[in-house]
């Protein structure tokens, strides 16, 4: 877990695309809000293992957001309700559900419905919010916070002073 944060602030901080961190924050977003008890979770996790995107910042958004998304599980269920409920789209559900393999990603279950649904919606708005941060970290907190007593105080420390030496080779 250590690698995975030090190497979130390495890319912040490094000369790593804003678009791969981005990416990388979005889709940790859309895995974390889904249940992890079926295919379709595991299938998009290990298609996007294989796209240019930052591992780390995947890891610890997926982490973080899973730790917090039962909280919208009623919202999640509502929203798939409605989807699976609804007229136009029933036969065509009904039919999927009768193909062998896809039984197994439980888009049929409400929550995992309405948390994909969800999370679509909201892939570039999190995109946009997480390039925006990564630009906004370069031009204004990085540099404020290298020239601060604090970022000296947190150099002593030995297991901080390593995670924020990524911050100090590029500012110097």
């Amino acid at each position: 877990m250590f690698k995975w944060i030090s190497g979130f602030f390495k890319a912040l901080n490094a000369n790593t695309n804003p678009a791969e961190i981005a990416h990388a924050f979005a889709l940790g977003t859309m895995l974390g809000f889904m249940p992890k008890t079926n295919a379709l979770w595991y299938m998009i996790f290990v298609f996007f293992l294989f796209v240019r995107l930052h591992k780390p910042t995947y890891g610890i958004t997926l982490l973080i957001v899973s730790y917090f998304a039962w909280m919208l599980d009623p919202t999640f269920a509502s929203i798939g309700y409605s989807i699976l409920t609804y007229k136009p789209f029933e036969n065509v559900f009904a039919w999927l559900i009768d193909i062998p393999f896809v039984g197994f990603t439980k888009f049929n279950n409400t929550i995992v419905m309405g948390s994909l649904a969800f999370t679509l919606a909201l892939y570039i708005p999190i995109f946009v919010v997480g390039y925006f941060f990564v630009r906004f970290w370069r031009k204004h907190v990085a540099p404020t916070f290298i020239k601060s007593p604090l970022h000296k105080a947190v150099q002593k420390l030995p297991l901080l002073g390593k995670l924020f030496e990524a911050v100090e080779d590029k500012f110097n």
